[in-house]
């Protein structure tokens, strides 16, 4: 299975604004509703809410991609983002809300580094990954 970058870096903009509103209010309900959208891309980046949105609502008007890129970086992205995400979530819940902030800011950092430049750190961990367990195989 191949992605759409374009619609990844979607997705990251959505998930950056969402957890923007997270840091400002402190809404751990909210930031455990991006734990769960992470938690169902995570097993198929396809099925994601911001993935509906962005083939019902952008895909059409831009046309489909020139390149794809596969699709398992992106899944342990999600997953990294989901572990991230349910850490803040608990934080945010439980009252321990510095645990909260710290982590949704590293999932905002990360997100936004993707929305904004295409850079996608769980990706590049997973290829980081793959080279290094390749290599001591």
């Amino acid at each position: 299975m191949e992605l759409d970058p374009r619609g990844q870096r979607f997705a990251a903009t959505l998930t950056s604004i969402v957890l923007a509103v997270v840091l400002a209010t402190g809404w751990g309900w909210l930031a455990l509703v991006q734990t769960v959208i992470f938690a169902v891309t995570a097993a198929d980046p396809r099925r994601g809410p911001y993935s509906y949105v962005y083939r019902a609502l952008i895909l059409p008007r831009i046309g489909p991609p020139k390149e794809r890129e596969p699709a398992a970086p992106v899944r342990f992205a999600q997953l990294v983002g989901f572990s991230f995400l349910a850490v803040a979530s608990v934080g945010y819940l439980s009252g321990v809300t510095m645990v909260g902030v710290v982590f949704a800011a590293f999932g905002l950092l990360a997100a936004f580094l993707n929305a904004a430049f295409g850079l996608c750190l769980g990706c590049e961990a997973y290829v980081a990954i793959r080279r290094v367990t390749a290599r001591n195989a």
